[in-house]
């Protein structure tokens, strides 16, 4: 499970960028996005960093959270 803190999330077609974003990298992922805390959180095989740097990529500002 890995937990993301995200910047720049407006609306609801942020989420589903970054939900994209996520699921380009593992098509297997469930992503859960909570736009209003600035958090998404993915069941993922994808390390913290390369969840973060995927949703980066989508243009959004994102850093793994520790646990």
């Amino acid at each position: 499970m890995v937990t993301l803190e995200v910047s720049g999330m407006v609306c609801d077609g942020c989420a589903k960028a970054v939900t994209r974003a996520i699921e380009a990298h593992d098509p297997s992922a469930k992503v859960v996005v909570a736009r209003d805390a600035g958090r998404v959180t993915a069941d993922t095989a994808l390390s913290p960093e390369a969840a973060a740097a995927a949703v980066s990529e989508a243009g959004y500002e994102a850093k793994p959270l520790s646990p």
